[in-house]
């Protein structure tokens, strides 16, 4: 078994840093896209985000120094009109940046940080935990559905968005 640290990210303007670059790796080579306002503004700016208020948290996991896997975890924000009344930012978290280096893949780091993002979000008050992942992902239905994830609705846009939800009391 590999020997991973797996923490929440720190309020270090080294490790802020660290993550962010990660990320917008990642991000390059799964999308072939750099940083856009539009939709990495929580990268952007991860302290506001993830780091200051206390129901959110982001979490990575280590090889050493090396930054090799990433989750967060934030209140529910998104301003979909068919979840409108469902969910909430009280009581609804959302995940976000589920992002493993791909020498690090099908090694459980996922595993383990979906699972600390779903304690720590249970730990802050929340509810059920929200996610919206894509179809042309090939491995992302199955990994949800296999940590207990559903469902709720697909949508036949053009990013193959389906939108998923677990009820945090099953922990």
């Amino acid at each position: 078994m590999d020997n991973f640290e797996v923490r929440e990210i720190k309020h270090d303007e080294n490790e802020i840093k660290n993550v962010q670059d990660f990320l917008f790796d990642q991000i390059k080579k799964a999308y072939d896209i750099g940083p856009m306002p539009k939709f990495h503004y929580d990268i952007l700016d991860l302290a506001d985000y993830y780091i200051l208020p206390s129901k959110n948290s982001l979490f990575l996991a280590l090889d050493g120094d090396k930054i090799v896997a990433t989750v967060a975890v934030r209140g529910y924000d998104k301003d979909y009109e068919f979840f409108k009344g469902i969910y909430t930012k009280e009581k609804t978290a959302s995940i976000w940046r589920l992002m493993v280096d791909e020498n690090y893949r099908r090694r459980g780091l996922a595993r383990r940080l979906v699972t600390m993002a779903e304690h720590f979000a249970r730990s802050a008050g929340y509810e059920e935990i929200y996610l919206n992942t894509h179809r042309y992902l090939d491995s992302a239905l199955p990994f949800w559905d296999s940590l207990g994830y559903e469902i709720t609705l697909e949508e036949d846009d053009y990013d193959e968005t389906n939108h998923m939800i677990k009820n945090l009391s099953d922990l």
